[in-house]
């Protein structure tokens, strides 16, 4: 008879639909409610395989209270592995801790031995053969014994009841319903931090067209500031037919270069590298150089095409038409983008468009790209998607892709159930105190945590911030900090991030003269740069493991709404970092902030150091609460890394 019950599983996303996702030596920690009628003790095991393994390992799982069990595992490498939950009334540890019972009342326990060794009895003809000895060893041992009080440490010691939890009446094992999913990815999937940069920017002359030979010149600079993913915009042949002007202006001039969004012309579309740019060995050369430099090369993927795309004339009917006979194009109204037009996902020919797609992957996969910034995935069916990364995942599971969906959370959340790698997110527009935390509480307080790995970045060639329109270099040092140590996956929109540009369309959230539109020349050595502090940030990323992840993240008290006090930890508290920010990028704050004593095994008494990895200063705290003042004009946040107190024998003091 099965008397156990398994419940609320976690994690477990939509009932099991979708898998959970972590990354290679990444621990997948597992919670249920197992219980059964009576008062029989309970035992649990948590089952884990590969995809590719027929056999189930197996790891005890811990009891909490209240009927809640904890077990752990972690993943080994890349792929899909299951986990499930096993739970059974557990007659010997039930029959062991009776005894010790009635031991500690003074009954006669003469038939309850009796009782205890046919248990082991029956245990023993399904055991393997070392197992069997073992069992046997203990009966022998019952039956020789005149006074058996003297077999009943033997009985009870952990060995025994151990043992003996292999080997029950399996008639009576519940195994939970479901067997649950676990998407495995490499390590950048988790810890990355990424540089976006338009190759034809990186002429050595104002005026000229750069090429990828000349953006190599930037690589060793862009690793030296510690970024090891270099994101490009689309390096595709770009339309001339209704091409945009400077500012986006409708009309453009004769020397305009146009959106690297308008994808395809006469010189080829998905599968061709702009000629400007140069060639698909250039952008081979270009991989292999980033590669010295220790940085992977994403590129972005943007399902859309010009006007002047092959795709139009080859196979127009993967286009919408309009009753005058012209295509339809890309618009939200009121907005138009003339110069782009959407692919129809609703045509008849859908199977062939899809395996079209699927082929524009596949082709700069084997040029050496392995990392994709997907434009606007929320404009294509969820199901293509699915079908789409699960054949590409299938074939080359090193393959991350990057949702760029600012839309509504339910369907930048599906996405992410679907296969997306990561995320962007709505880090460009929190700002307050209690934006922050709400948000960030949602991200790595609920279910999401167990599957949306957002990106954070404080700016991008569509996006510029009010916040950094007006908050002068102080406003960039406080949302670069907060990006890089909040989440554990971050980026910025290069050159005009690390040189402070501020100056935007009137009234709107976009840059003036963007360079989405037109060549940009960027003097690297402009005066009023953040490149030391980017670099410094970085640095502490690599360094400290605790800011290698996202989920660890945890807020504490402070008393100012203008100042922001977080911390992330390693599970066994080897590497604790503390992060005090200033949001209020033109004046000074402070504040009193607790420190969480208990958590960190810190007596109230006991001193603790603080070393800011920013500023390089050194804090000696002492008690739950301390004091912290920033001043943005000089820095605006501090990245503390906590060392313990101690004392040696000899009575000398120090940290570590």
């Amino acid at each position: 008879m099965k008397r156990v019950v398994i419940d609320k599983v976690e994690p477990e996303v939509e009932e099991g639909i979708y898998p959970i996702k972590r990354v290679v030596r990444e621990k997948v920690t597992v919670r249920a409610d197992v219980f059964a009628d009576g008062h029989e003790e309970i035992s649990a095991l948590l089952l884990y395989r590969f995809s590719e393994e027929g056999e189930w390992s197996e790891v005890k799982m811990n009891p909490l209270g209240n009927d809640r069990w904890e077990g752990s595992f972690t993943v080994e490498h890349t792929g899909t592995f299951f986990y499930t939950i096993k739970g059974w009334v557990n007659s010997y540890r039930t029959w062991c801790l009776d005894l010790g019972k009635r031991l500690e009342a003074g009954q006669d326990v003469t038939v309850d031995l009796k009782i205890g060794v046919n248990i082991i009895k029956e245990a023993k003809k399904s055991a393997s053969s070392e197992d069997g000895q073992t069992l046997e060893s203990i009966i022998k041992a019952y039956a020789k014994t005149r006074d058996k009080k003297e077999i009943i440490p033997h009985l009870l010691e952990e060995k025994t009841k151990a043992l003996m939890d292999k080997y029950t009446d399996e008639n009576s094992v519940t195994v939970y319903r479901k067997e649950l999913a676990v998407l495995v990815e490499r390590e950048k999937a988790l810890f990355s931090s990424w540089y976006e940069l338009f190759p034809r920017s990186c002429s050595s002359k104002p005026g000229k067209h750069g090429t990828l030979r000349e953006c190599e010149n930037l690589l060793v600079e862009i690793a030296d500031m510690g970024f090891d993913i270099v994101y490009l915009p689309p390096v595709h042949p770009i339309g001339k037919t209704n091409r945009k002007g400077k500012n986006n202006n409708p009309i453009a001039g004769k020397d305009d270069s146009g959106s690297p969004w308008a994808i395809g012309s006469e010189e080829g579309g998905h599968k061709a590298v702009h000629p400007q740019l140069g060639t698909s060995n250039d952008l081979k050369h270009f991989i292999r150089a980033a590669k010295k430099q220790g940085m992977e090369v994403a590129l972005d993927l943007a399902y859309q095409c010009s006007p002047d795309h092959p795709y139009v004339k080859e196979h127009p009917q993967w286009f919408r038409w309009r009753p005058d006979n012209t295509v339809q194009y890309a618009e939200n109204p009121p907005k138009k983008y003339e110069d782009i037009i959407p692919i129809n996902f609703k045509t008849d020919d859908w199977e062939a468009l899809w395996d079209e797609l699927k082929g524009i992957i596949l082709f700069w996969i084997e040029i050496g790209v392995t990392i994709f910034r997907v434009d606007n995935p929320h404009t294509k069916p969820f199901s293509f998607w699915q079908w789409i990364i699960d054949e590409i995942k299938r074939d080359y599971p090193e393959v991350i892709f990057l949702s760029e969906a600012f839309t509504r959370p339910k369907v930048m959340y599906r996405l992410a159930r679907l296969g997306f790698s990561q995320s962007y997110t709505y880090f460009t527009w929190r700002n307050t105190k209690y934006e922050l935390v709400e948000y960030l509480t949602e991200l790595t307080n609920s279910e999401v945590r167990e599957y949306f790995r957002p990106n954070f970045w404080p700016n991008t060639p569509d996006i510029l911030p009010e916040y950094l329109q007006f908050g002068g270099k102080a406003a960039f040092i406080i949302r670069l900090v907060l990006a890089a140590t909040l989440s554990s996956n971050y980026g910025i929109y290069g050159p005009p991030y690390e040189f402070c540009v501020s100056e935007a369309l009137p009234g709107k959230e976009e840059y003036l003269d963007s360079e989405k539109y037109e060549i940009k020349w960027w003097d690297r050595n402009r005066r009023g740069n953040i490149k030391e502090i980017i670099t410094r940030v970085n640095k502490i990323r690599r360094d400290n493991p605790a800011l290698q992840a996202t989920k660890n993240l945890r807020f504490y008290d402070i008393e100012n709404d203008s100042l922001l006090f977080y911390a992330k930890m390693t599970d066994d508290l080897s590497n604790i970092i503390f992060v005090a920010v200033n949001i209020d990028p033109y004046h000074p704050q402070a504040g009193r902030v607790r420190i969480p004593l208990d958590e960190l095994g810190i007596e109230h008494n006991q001193p603790f150091l603080l070393q800011d990895l920013l500023s390089e200063d050194k804090y000696i705290w002492q008690g739950e609460y301390n004091y912290v003042a920033l001043n943005p004009n000089v820095l605006p946040a501090g990245i503390y890394l906590f060392r313990k107190y101690l004392r040696r024998e000899n009575d000398f003091d120090y940290f570590m």
